[in-house]
């Protein structure tokens, strides 16, 4: 389950999850926030998303997913997020 910092963050950007029902956004997969953050949140959720999860888990996450779902990123948000981990996340994340 998510800690405090998530469900808050989870709760601050409830619009950017629109299509989930309110019970289950604090169920929901790291997969989803993480993709729904990096595609659709502003710079500041974004830092808070590495702050309540930790680069490295955020990295984990966003290479972790394989086949159509990796076309759930939009094209420019993949590459730059796959630059950035690249420089700042730890090398065996990938």
């Amino acid at each position: 389950m998510h800690n405090e910092q998530i469900k808050q963050l989870i709760s601050e950007n409830s619009n950017l999850f629109w299509y989930t029902p309110e019970a289950e956004k604090e169920n929901m997969s790291p997969e989803l926030l993480v993709e729904t953050i990096l595609n659709y949140g502003t710079l500041e959720t974004v830092k808070r998303l590495f702050s309540a999860m930790g680069i490295n888990e955020v990295a984990k996450v966003f290479y972790g997913i394989k086949g159509r779902r990796k076309l759930n990123y939009y094209p420019e948000i993949y590459h730059f997020f796959n630059l950035y981990f690249k420089q700042h996340a730890s090398r065996d994340i990938k």
